[in-house]
């Protein structure tokens, strides 16, 4: 072989890799992704032309006791208030700060409560159940008990102490569920109380079970917008209703009952514009495809990209309380929070609403979230935080970041190749710590160092002394190359940062191979 083809065959090729914003892929084989994909892609959000670091968390409010498990947004025209269940008492958690002394309330037997805001002639009100403790209703000044008929607003037919353990607004009327059972109670038009009649599915239910989670259902059936009322079952069915009144048969139907997968927890529904999104074994399913497939399409779930994922954590995790969907439309996201443990260690798989790209976060120990002021909050320990927010710290923590794109023959594939520098393109306005390495031929190890940050203190308008005080900058692009190692015939692109306080969005990255002889 001349010397001029051993120096071409060694020559250095360079190769730019756009970042994953095709998000997360737990589905494919890891030797036939796209390259846009990635293998893990942990506290980076997949925007439509860049992968951009996650916002972080503020404690909003402290001191309650234990886990907060529900939170609960009560508004009207006139007042927007947050409230937090906790331990065995409710806390206004409005305003940012302590909590003050508890709601008055009797003293309740656990904080998992499902609620609805609904408005009648008498007032706008706060309604919530959790199947064991008496139904609460809140007018914006205290918090009512209904026990019995002789409560101020009673409901009669039914004692709904212990019994109603879901609630939902369908058409002007009050629904709930009985708990452990096959049975929905429903009360007047325009009203919290009153004689309650029941809706017994248990011959209709084919595979039995109870009822899990109800909600209303914004469909178009050629006719125009119309409201159905769904139901899902223990055991996976989807039992549909149209119409106005139960007790009239001209105005009630049942359109039907479909197999949707076993539900995940009783926070399993989520009305999501003119749809429903179902939290199921089978994944995150929106209930019009789910029901045109009865299962057969994997497809149309919206999980589908990351099923493997997906699989393990209902499979090793369902038992366990904080499974709940969520959307934010302030950051165009919907994310499905994943109780590793109960009160610990939660993740949220988040989904960018545009693109159907998926992510995983960290960081956040949530046990339930909701939105308050167009702004995200979730419950932990002890404590209601603010999410997603521009500060980019998780309360004092750096936020950790890691991305494994895809695997890369890189148009050449029985070709060995040894890479010895990245370049990452990264818009910031700061000096995060980031690395670079490669991962060869399929190894999903962490390869580079762990990463240490310690920011550096900026000037504060009004505070800081001009000339002395270090101020912040606008976002800048860098795009310095370090030195990498691996030699295989394919190569991932491991990205990693540590920060606080700085925004990251990661626009590509460019690699220096070299290649030898194919087969080699």
């Amino acid at each position: 072989m001349a010397l001029r083809d051993l120096v071409q065959k060694t020559a250095a090729s360079v190769a730019s890799v756009p970042s994953p914003i095709g998000g997360w892929n737990a589905r494919d084989s890891i030797a036939n992704m796209d390259p846009v994909d990635a293998v893990q892609l942990t506290n980076l959000f997949p925007n439509v032309n860049n992968v951009v670091l996650r916002g972080g968390y503020t404690d909003w409010a402290t001191g309650l006791p234990g886990q907060v498990q529900t939170l609960a947004n009560y508004s009207t025209g006139t007042a927007n208030k947050l409230f937090a269940w906790a331990g065995t008492a409710i806390y206004d958690v409005t305003t940012t700060g302590a909590v003050g002394p508890a709601e008055t309330t009797p003293v309740l037997t656990n904080a998992k409560w499902e609620y609805i805001n609904v408005t009648t002639a008498g007032g706008s009100y706060l309604y919530a159940v959790n199947g064991t403790d008496a139904p609460l209703l809140y007018n914006n000044t205290t918090w009512e008990s209904i026990t019995d008929v002789s409560s101020p607003i009673a409901i009669t037919g039914i004692t709904p102490s212990t019994v109603l353990s879901n609630i939902a607004l369908h058409k002007t009327r009050v629904w709930f569920i009985q708990k452990d059972t096959l049975k929905a109670w429903y009360l007047p038009t325009n009203a919290v109380g009153g004689a309650a009649q029941a809706l017994d599915m248990s011959a209709i239910a084919r595979l039995g079970g109870t009822l899990v989670d109800v909600s209303t259902w914004t469909i178009d059936a050629g006719y125009g917008v119309d409201d159905n009322l769904v139901f899902i079952t223990s055991k996976g069915e989807a039992i549909v209703w149209s119409g106005t009144d139960p007790s009239d048969p001209d105005a009630w139907a049942l359109i039907g009952v479909w197999t949707v997968g076993e539900p995940i927890g009783n926070r399993c529904l989520l009305k999501y514009g003119g749809d429903i999104l179902l939290l199921t074994m089978d994944g995150l399913v929106p209930l019009a495809g789910g029901l045109q497939s009865s299962r057969l399409d994997p497809q149309v779930n919206l999980s589908n990209k990351i099923q493997g994922a997906f699989d393990f954590a209902a499979m090793n995790y369902r038992s366990n309380f904080g499974w709940q969907i969520y959307y934010s439309a302030k950051q165009n996201a919907v994310w499905v929070n994943v109780p590793i443990s109960e009160g610990s260690q939660q993740q949220q798989y988040v989904m960018n609403n545009t693109t159907k790209s998926w992510c995983n976060f960290t960081g956040w120990e949530a046990n339930c979230f909701e939105t308050f002021s167009d702004d995200p909050y979730f419950g932990g320990n002890g404590v209601v935080a603010k999410a997603w927010t521009s500060s980019y710290v998780d309360g004092v923590a750096n936020i950790q970041s890691l991305a494994l794109q895809a695997f890369n023959y890189f148009e050449s594939r029985g070709v060995k190749k040894y890479f010895t520098r990245a370049r990452p393109s990264i818009f910031t306005d700061g000096q995060p710590a980031i690395a670079i390495g490669m991962n060869v031929d399929f190894d999903l190890s962490d390869t580079t160092a762990a990463l240490s940050f310690s920011p550096v203190a900026v000037g504060l308008w009004d505070t800081g002394l001009w000339d002395t005080a270090l101020w912040g900058a606008g976002l800048q692009i860098t795009n310095n190359w370090q030195g990498i190692t691996g030699i295989g015939y394919c190569g991932s692109i491991q990205f990693k940062s540590s920060s606080s306080g700085i925004q990251i969005q990661w626009a590509s990255t460019d690699i220096v191979y070299q290649t030898g002889w194919a087969g080699i």
